[in-house]
């Protein structure tokens, strides 16, 4: 029998049993990846409970150690830093357990003795046992005095063990459905924090920086500092729906002061709109737009968009952007070129009109010529069935100038009055002309000057009509006399 002194009897104190059991299971699974071995296994029997790992197995030089060079080359283990087996072992003696490890090399026990030189002073010692077991594969560490929930309270420490859902992994980490009253915080599997307001948990993988420099022997209470960053990073590479639908039917709750804290984050805003953009038909508008545009909400509801409500500082980021397919998100003026774009005409032919109708349609070339020319830019004027709906000025839309086909298109209805018609043909051609839209200072100076010109014109007709029936008075006097 050989002892250790492992001289930790005042480093931890404040340890409770489940920490201790943490660090025996972070061993084991760190073990597990390092040797690519099957799954640790934890289980009881007749009151007592096993740990075992199937790796290379422990020996008691690795007691000796502060820090274990392998894990801290390596991104993916828990732990970096020998001295917590040693503060297990001896949280375990301080707390009334009894632990044996086995493996093929040792077994090691833990008793106290006296300080080797220093009679009168009694510390925690390994007892080892260097009978070996050849067959014997990785530790096996026997815990007995442990409480079921104490076993519990450990493995809730661990992702692996926590029954939590992972939706999405990345290079970065992994997005986790939250499954409590709180999100858990892992780094590489072990639980190092609790976010009463957050969305998701989440298990970093990517160690940065400040994650080390947090990262302390107990690994708990690290603080929202030194793992925001990752978080964000994790969230900026999810491309899954399910994540950004959680994400989007959350960004509704903004307006309400109600959404978690993720949320508070414009470029997380903005990446799950882009998924949710490329996953299907989604409409994103602002509350004050889904007030002020019912029949566009309505159309596009009943076109099989699902519509989500953004805050306005969303609203400003996501104009005239693109998702990450490289197609533009569709905000409300993007719904309305789309909805232009894919519109189609019932046109009606001119042997399917009314004589009234044909009689007032005949009129279109004197109201051309009136109004001084077809513009260069209009083919044809058609008249359709059907009009586009105009839902920025929830009116309902009689004519528009089609640049796509090169068209002024008229709905049917204007074909009842004559007044109408021509009204709203010259307001289509001024459209062409100018290429200016509605409610605009320079279509409404390009209207009242056509109005003016037309005034004009009207006179000048009136003043010849005038000179022609005076000169015809003139000559019916003058043949009477």
């Amino acid at each position: 029998m050989k002892k250790f002194d492992l001289n930790i009897e005042k480093i931890l104190e404040n340890w409770d049993m489940h920490h201790a059991i943490r660090e025996i299971i972070a061993n084991a699974l760190d073990e597990q990846f390092l040797s690519k071995t099957k799954d640790v296994e934890i289980f009881k029997e007749n009151d007592v409970w096993y740990i075992r790992d199937f790796g290379r197995g422990l020996k008691y030089t690795h007691l000796t150690q502060n820090e274990n060079d392998e894990k801290l080359n390596s991104t993916s283990v828990i732990g970096k830093f020998g001295i917590g087996l040693k503060n297990a072992l001896a949280t375990f003696y301080r707390r009334g357990a009894v632990i044996t490890a086995k493996s093929k090399y040792n077994i090691i026990a833990i008793e106290t003795a006296s300080k080797e030189g220093f009679k009168d002073i009694v510390t925690l010692h390994a007892l080892i046992d260097e009978k070996t077991s050849e067959g014997f594969l990785g530790t096996e560490f026997k815990l007995v005095g442990i409480k079921d929930h104490e076993m519990d309270n450990a493995k809730d420490l661990f992702l692996k063990f926590s029954n939590e859902e992972v939706i999405d992994t990345t290079t970065r980490g992994q997005v986790i459905k939250r499954c409590g009253d709180k999100g858990n915080i892992y780094i590489n599997g072990v639980k190092v924090a609790e976010e009463d307001n957050f969305l998701f948990s989440y298990n970093i993988t990517a160690l940065t920086a400040p994650i080390k420099k947090a990262l302390n022997r107990e690994r708990t209470n690290v603080g929202r500092s030194a793992y925001t960053e990752s978080i964000k990073k994790i969230l900026l590479s999810s491309v899954k729906k399910e994540v950004a639908e959680i994400l989007s039917e959350d960004l509704q709750n903004i307006n309400l002061g109600t959404a978690h804290d993720e949320l508070s984050w414009l470029d997380v805003q903005e990446h799950s709109v882009k998924i949710l953009n490329q996953q299907g038909k989604v409409l994103f508008v602002t509350s004050f737009e889904a007030m002020q545009q019912p029949d566009m909400i309505d159309e596009a509801k009943r076109s099989g968009h699902n519509v989500v409500v953004i805050p306005d500082s969303l609203k400003h980021k996501i104009s005239n952007s693109v998702d990450l397919n490289g197609e533009p998100i569709i905000d409300i003026s993007q719904f309305v070129d789309n909805y232009n774009t894919s519109f189609e005409f019932d046109f009606v032919k001119k042997s399917e009109m009314t004589k009234v109708e044909k009689d007032i349609y005949e009129q279109t070339e004197k109201i051309v010529m009136l109004f001084g020319g077809m513009p260069s830019s209009v083919e044809r004027i058609e008249i359709s069935k059907t009009m586009r709906t105009d839902f920025f000025n929830e009116v309902e839309t009689l004519g528009c100038w089609d640049s796509s086909s090169s068209s002024i298109v008229l709905s049917r209805k204007t074909l009842t009055s004559f007044a109408e018609y021509s009204g709203v043909l010259i307001h289509e051609l001024i459209h062409a002309k100018t290429g200016f839209q509605d409610v605009t200072r320079d279509f409404e100076t390009s209207l009242t000057n056509q109005i003016g010109k037309l005034c004009n014109e009207l006179m000048n007709i009136k003043a010849l009509d005038l000179n022609i029936l005076e000169n015809k008075t003139q000559t019916q006097k003058k043949t009477l006399v």
